[in-house]
Parts: C-alpha cells; sequence; structure tokens
C-alpha cells in the first residue's frame, strides 16, 4: 500500500510506503487527508492507514535545476513509444550519433525500437529518410517524475490537479 505526500501548497511530492507516512503523521509533520477503509492495527490500537498526507511545512524543490538524463527518463518521456515507427520501444538511440559529435541530452535522445535501432546504425534520420514522431525536449516538470502518478490510486485523483498530469 503506497501513499501520496502532498506539500504545504497541495502539489504532489512523492509516493511512499504507509508505514513512512504514519510516521510523519505521529511526529507531527504531516496530516492524513485521506485515508482507505484497511486500518493499521498496532499493539497501542487501531489507527486508519493512510492514502493521502499533507505536510504541515512547505518543502521547496529545486525547480532551477533541470532533472538528469537517463535511460529510464528517455522512456517514461516517449512514452515507451518508437520515435521512429511508433511501436513498443526498449531502447535509447542518439538522434545525432555520437559517432558524429552527437551528445546524451534530452534533446539528442529518442525512444526507439530494436528494429529502428539497428536499421539505423550510425546515421541521421535525415539520411534515412525518416522522420521523428515527437520533437524531443525536456520533460516540463518534476512531475512526471513520480511513476506512481501514471496509473494513480482511485483516492488520489481528487488531488491531482489536471494541469500537472498533462
Amino acid at each position: 500500500m503506497r501513499t501520496l505526500i502532498l506539500n504545504a501548497g497541495y502539489e504532489p511530492l512523492a509516493v511512499v510506503t504507509f508505514r513512512r507516512a504514519l510516521v510523519l503523521v505521529l511526529t507531527g509533520k504531516a496530516s492524513v487527508i485521506a485515508e482507505t477503509d484497511d486500518p493499521v492495527v498496532g499493539p497501542s490500537g487501531i489507527l486508519g492507514r493512510p492514502s493521502v498526507i499533507l505536510l504541515t511545512r512547505y518543502v521547496r524543490l529545486p525547480y532551477n535545476r533541470p532533472a538528469p538524463v537517463t535511460r529510464r527518463g528517455v522512456l517514461r518521456r516517449d512514452d515507451h513509444r518508437c520515435a521512429y515507427c511508433g511501436k513498443t520501444a526498449s531502447t535509447v538511440d542518439h538522434v545525432e550519433p555520437r559517432s558524429r559529435g552527437g551528445i546524451d541530452s534530452w534533446e539528442n535522445l529518442v525512444a526507439c525500437c530494436l528494429r529502428c535501432n539497428g536499421l539505423k546504425g550510425d546515421h541521421t534520420p535525415a539520411q534515412m529518410g525518416w522522420k521523428l514522431h515527437t520533437t524531443p525536449q525536456p520533460p516540463r516538470s518534476g512531475f512526471w517524475q513520480i511513476k506512481e502518478l501514471d496509473k494513480p490510486v482511485p483516492e488520489w485523483v481528487p488531488f491531482l490537479r489536471q494541469e500537472s498530469a498533462a
């Protein structure tokens, strides 16, 4: 069972285990906003199992720091779809090949299927006559980094703003 942590400004911060959430609530660092029907039975009593908690103090996040470029991040950004053919992607490809000076950046890496990656080799998409389905760019916000928010628990939906999910 996982618990959504909201910052004091009601923006999603993280998803943690319900045990960690209970510790935050019992130490006074957070308050419970939503609970599940399944209680936690302890030696000194029965507690509600938190589904969503709100921190009592605002946590400042470093928004000016760009997200690090990772294979997992590129695949998540591109929704595991090949940038060339649209099929399921399992690898990452450099649009401008490394052998031609391409670097590891959000603008130069795309998700790619094994077939397209092998066919493309060290050529550019223009040399192959291929077009990218989307223009690779850095992720828009830190919201995408919380993997569990891709398919949120029904209790979390009222606390997730629609503009953040886009």
